[in-house]
């Protein structure tokens, strides 16, 4: 009996201990995680605490790498940017306006020794340097980058383009270098103005969140400038290069001084655009008018000047009309208004579409058309008007023919 009751009684002796072990090592594993609480709590109300201790808590406290928000020079900086009172800001605004006045007096002999453009060029050179100043100042007081940062604001980085481009003018004024794409980034330093005045800064960014908005307008636009262009280009391809050119039966005589194909005055200012036997235009060949010298029509054909005078030089009583030969209108190689208006691809199509909606001379393009094509196709060009400017009247339109 005895020999069977003690096994039981040591194992009772050894299940209390290990017991005991378990809720030891669960106290200290408790005790643990409890300790790790309260040092992260330390440490986070130690990082708060240093936070609420720093003269500007928003700001990043270490900047360009050394910098601290008490650390000269960034400690003066910081005064002069967050300073209740902004000086900088009220003498940035009038170096703005002040660079509008020397902008707005910029003329050819802006560089040469003459005293008074001395003067502006010198104002302009110190109102590049305050606003070179003035980023380099913000720079050190807030950092470069990050949210909070120089480059953080989209208007700053707009300050930080001008300047850049700026030195990049000075750097490479001597250097046999053009510099006048460059010099038209100084029509931007007025916008600089938006950022420093804060209502103005609401309205434009109002303006460009709202030009999203406007991309369902402009696809319609798209679209019936792209239906217009392609009417045209399906039914005045080349038509427009169509001149009345002298026939190979008349090249034996000594026509040297005439022009290979008709032109009014002598030019294409204003080209005799004439219609082909398959098209139904205004003007044929046939219409030419006679040529004149001097006050006197010319109504002598080649072979009766021949057996008269020689051909040799036309006299003030009779002179050879040779604008009757030129009877064959066929392609030339030369469009209207040196080439810009035409139908012959689609992008040139949008140019004139263009020149047609802004209502400044459309009725040139209308009438060159009608010549070569057809009398019915001012439907086209009325329409167009009509869907793109529905404000004008057909007597404002009406108006506009009777100009020409």
């Amino acid at each position: 009996m005895t020999g069977t009751q003690e096994p039981d009684l040591h194992e009772q002796h050894e299940g209390p201990t290990q017991e005991a072990e378990d809720e030891e090592d669960d106290g200290e594993k408790v005790r643990v995680s409890v300790e790790e609480e309260e040092l992260e709590n330390k440490g986070e109300g130690g990082e708060e605490k240093e936070r609420e201790e720093l003269p500007y808590p928003t700001l990043a406290p270490v900047v360009l790498l050394a910098l601290t928000q008490t650390s000269p020079p960034r400690s003066w900086c910081l005064r002069v940017v967050c300073h209740p009172y902004p000086l900088l800001h009220r003498v940035s605004i009038l170096a703005i306006l002040l660079n509008c006045v020397t902008l707005g007096m910029f003329h050819p002999d802006f560089y040469s020794s003459n005293h008074f453009t001395l003067i502006l060029y010198t104002l302009d050179d110190g109102i590049f340097a305050f606003f070179a100043g003035e980023m380099v100042v913000k720079m050190v007081a807030l950092g470069v980058i990050g949210q909070k940062g120089y480059l953080g604001d989209t208007w700053n980085r707009l300050d930080f383009f001008i300047v850049i481009v700026g030195m990049l003018e000075y750097s490479l004024d001597g250097h046999n270098v053009s510099l006048s794409a460059i010099r038209t980034v100084r029509v931007l330093r007025p916008l600089r103005a938006i950022n420093r005045v804060p209502s103005m800064r609401i309205l434009v960014t109002l303006l460009l969140d709202t030009l999203p908005m406007l991309g369902n307008v402009l696809a319609l636009c798209f679209f019936v400038f792209f239906i217009f262009g392609i009417v045209g280009v399906q039914l005045w391809a080349g038509l427009l290069r169509n001149r009345c050119f002298m026939g190979d039966d008349f090249r034996m005589y000594n026509i040297s001084f005439l022009n290979g194909y008709y032109r009014p005055d002598g030019t294409d200012d204003h080209p005799f655009i004439c219609s082909m036997e398959r098209e139904n235009g205004m003007l044929r060949c046939s219409d030419v008018p006679r040529r004149r010298v001097g006050r006197t029509y010319c109504s002598l054909s080649a072979e009766d000047a021949h057996s008269e005078t020689g051909l040799t030089v036309d006299g003030p009583v009779s002179c050879v009309n040779w604008y009757q030969y030129y009877n064959e209108c066929r392609a030339g190689e030369i469009n209207p208004h040196k080439g810009a208006i035409n139908f012959d691809n689609i992008g040139y199509a949008w140019i004139a579409i263009f020149q047609v909606i802004t209502l400044e001379g459309w009725v040139d393009i209308m009438y060159y058309v009608m010549d070569a094509h057809s009398f019915y196709n001012f439907i086209y060009f009325i329409f167009l008007i009509i869907v793109s400017s529905p404000k004008k009247t057909p007597t404002d339109l009406s108006q506009n023919v009777k100009l020409i």
